[in-house]
């Protein structure tokens, strides 16, 4: 796992009427701090990637279908610099992802429909100075293929 990175399996409560899933609380062990909730989706097969923050915690969890998470820790001073790491998150694995600010992040729609993603950064976007630093998804500096292949090894 990389430095910094936090997994929270999330508890699904169904009954006669239908679910309710808890996300994020601010009594949670990886709560930071509140800055805004979005929601964004991604089409079948399309990969946002890659991007850090240098201020903000992202507190990523994918609602409808399927996405492949895959971080990498572009942070010198880490233990786990250069490491990668991959969460399959979605309806049939629901977890919420907090990635610390300078882990490069991004995801892959994986589901046959549209993925439906929540995410609550600790801070609100600045649409005049946004603290976000982008990188194309098949970058050099990041040795990782968003191809997905059954046994296919990663980093």
């Amino acid at each position: 796992m990389i430095d910094g990175v936090l997994a929270k399996p999330l508890n699904v409560i169904h009954d006669e009427r239908g679910r309710l899933m808890e996300i994020l609380r601010h009594d949670d062990a990886l709560f930071v701090k509140f800055g805004q909730v979005y929601m964004t989706t991604n089409y079948p097969g399309v990969v946002k990637a890659w991007h850090y923050h240098k201020i903000q915690t992202d507190n990523v969890c994918c609602l409808k279908g399927m996405i492949k998470m895959a971080i990498f820790d572009g942070r010198e001073d880490s233990r786990t610099h250069g490491e990668i790491g991959e969460f399959f998150i979605g309806e049939y694995n629901p977890m919420l992802i907090a990635i610390p600010p300078g882990v490069y992040h991004g995801w892959k729609c994986i589901s046959p429909e549209e993925s439906i993603v929540v995410s609550m950064p600790t801070e609100p976007y600045n649409r005049e100075n946004p603290d976000e630093y982008r990188l194309p998804p098949d970058t050099p500096l990041i040795p990782y293929d968003w191809i997905l292949s059954p046994g296919k090894k990663h980093g």
